[in-house]
């Protein structure tokens, strides 16, 4: 990616051809340099030891800093490994002169998973090569979301050609808007990992800087937007053909339908995805804020014996907070769900409940979800404000069946996706439909047939119950299911994880990824919020694109 100031350019380290790779590396170690020579040596005030002679981190221009950031994330995130170990050299050189140079915060790209369970640049196979590599070229960057999806690649590989689609490629809307209406998205659930990566992307692709001061500085076409994006983040089911009306015959500032059609799967693909960042506790990208620090680690909390012997204290961020349970109980949890589907299945094939039954019990579902309460923990992440990106800070979530209030049910017979919603935005963004799509049967079909330590398991009942779950949380009915199977197979601390997630995210803590499933694989539990994820997605899309229909017909 070529840098603003055109001083330094980084687009070459994207290339696929390692002869023009090395030839960036170099104009960037130059530059590094030349950088490094206007730096005065400043010692700080520090005891003796091998601390002395590096400079404070005060001392160093904030240009520098920047750039030492991004070798250090190249130097442990670029797929190509000839960039990682110049990276790695150049940081070196820049520490032999007595320059202090960052190091990462954190414990690789997820607060809840253990980095070692995770797949390490470097260490893929040439079929994951070739997508970290699309997509590093693509973004300039690999990012911590996807290395936290590789555990299923073939999701992956959609998810990535969908965005790639939606930001990139030509679509109703300019690149710099594209940004920032992820911003605005990511914004209402207060993601500051998403605004952050969004907010260099905007700058990139020539967006105005002072839009970034807040919602009323950017053009008032993208302010109308506001009311929308808070709509459909938190309320979905109150959406009517009259905002699409206000947004499309605004005389001076209004949309076409396209341009709506694609800000709508922006935000909903935004929206979506920070429920996934939060519920997988991505961490902050190594050279984004919260990712690194000039500062040494402190030694305050250790003992001296500790720290000779190589062992720098407890990894608190994956040390579970669960107490006073057995493996004992949770093979049981494991056993136990496996029965409950076995004995659902044998009453399937006994008898079928009426379309009465099955609409009281829909009814039943949707009236106790009301009744799960998201998590108020303080455990859950310190994220930076970044509510000048939307108005109405105090608009969130509400439980659409509270004080007396009655929402009427989003029968799915009456508009769904595969009918309605996947020709609307084809025909009105071409080719998108058929990626959304794509994804969403990869999300809720994706299996390995295991459950745990156990093999060959048909998953289906359990992966549509969580489907389901999260469409009956917005009054979304199928009438072919048997919603009595969602309290057979989720148990509260389930529920509570999912509504949490997919509802207010940001409360999301690792307290709740932990409770949890809890003899399952990180790699199971990420697949479920892959089921969050587009379940999400299609539930706000359904709302907005039946209201766009209305207004059309």
């Amino acid at each position: 990616m070529e840098e603003r100031e055109g001083e330094v350019r980084w687009d070459g380290l994207c290339s696929r051809d390692a002869s023009t790779r090395d030839a960036a590396l170099e104009n960037i170690r130059q530059a590094v340099l030349r950088r490094t020579a206007q730096v005065s040596p400043v010692k700080e005030d520090l005891p003796p030891g091998p601390s002395e002679g590096c400079l404070a981190s005060a001392t160093v221009p904030d240009r520098l800093n920047e750039m030492l950031a991004r070798l250090l994330m190249l130097s442990q995130r670029c797929p190509f490994r000839n960039v990682r170990e110049k990276s790695e050299s150049i940081l070196s050189s820049v520490q032999e002169l007595g320059i202090r140079i960052p190091r990462p915060l954190g414990h690789g790209p997820s607060r809840f998973i253990p980095e070692e369970e995770i797949l390490q640049v470097g260490n893929e196979d040439s079929q994951m090569h070739t997508l970290f590599a699309d997509s590093f070229a693509t973004l300039g960057r690999l990012d911590n979301i996807t290395l936290v999806m590789v555990f299923h690649p073939q999701y992956l590989e959609s998810f990535l050609k969908t965005q790639h689609y939606l930001l990139q490629m030509d679509g109703p809307l300019p690149l710099h808007y594209r940004h920032y209406i992820g911003i605005m998205a990511a914004a209402r659930h207060q993601c500051s990992y998403l605004v952050n990566l969004h907010v260099d992307d905007f700058l990139h692709v020539g967006g105005d800087p002072k839009w970034l001061n807040g919602l009323e500085n950017a053009p008032h076409k993208l302010q109308n937007l506001g009311e929308l994006n808070k709509i459909l983040a938190h309320r979905p089911w109150l959406i009517t053909k009259e905002h699409i009306e206000q947004l499309l015959k605004t005389e001076e500032h209004s949309w076409s339908l396209a341009e709506l059609i694609h800000a709508v799967v922006l935000l909903t693909h935004y929206h979506s995805l920070a429920s996934f960042t939060f519920g997988c506790g991505i961490s902050p990208e190594i050279h984004c804020e919260g990712g690194h620090t000039f500062k040494l680690p402190s030694v305050s909390n250790y003992c001296i014996c500790d720290i000779t012997n190589g062992n720098h204290g407890v990894d608190e961020t994956h040390v579970s907070p669960i107490r006073g349970i057995s493996t004992t109980e949770s093979f049981c949890e494991v056993e136990e769900l496996m029965e409950k589907m076995k004995k659902l299945q044998e009453c399937r094939d006994e008898e079928e409940a009426s379309q009465e039954e099955m609409a009281t019990r829909f009814e039943r579902e949707k009236r106790e979800s009301m009744f799960v309460c998201c998590s108020e923990d303080e455990e859950s992440a310190l994220t930076r404000d970044v509510s000048r990106h939307f108005e109405d800070t105090s608009y969130g979530y509400k439980d659409f069946s509270r004080h007396g209030m009655h929402v009427p049910t989003f029968r799915v017979q009456d508009y769904s996706w595969e009918d309605h919603g996947y020709s609307l935005v084809n025909r009105l963004y071409p080719d998108v439909g058929q990626l959304i799509d794509e994804k969403f049967h990869i999300a809720y079909n994706l299996t390995y047939n295991t459950m745990a330590m156990h093999k060959d398991v048909d998953t289906s009942m359990l992966r549509r119950a969580i489907w389901n779950y999260i469409h009956c949380m917005f009054g979304i009915r199928y009438d072919d299911y048997d919603y009595g199977e969602i309290n057979q197979l989720l148990d509260r601390s389930f529920k509570v994880y999912i509504k949490t997630v997919v509802c207010t995210p940001e409360k999301t803590t690792k307290r709740m990824y932990d409770s949890f499933w809890r003899q399952f694989k990180h790699s199971e539990k990420v697949h479920v919020n892959l089921l969050l994820v587009e379940a999400r997605m299609q539930a706000e899309l359904l709302y907005a694109l039946r209201a766009i229909t209305h207004y059309m017909t």
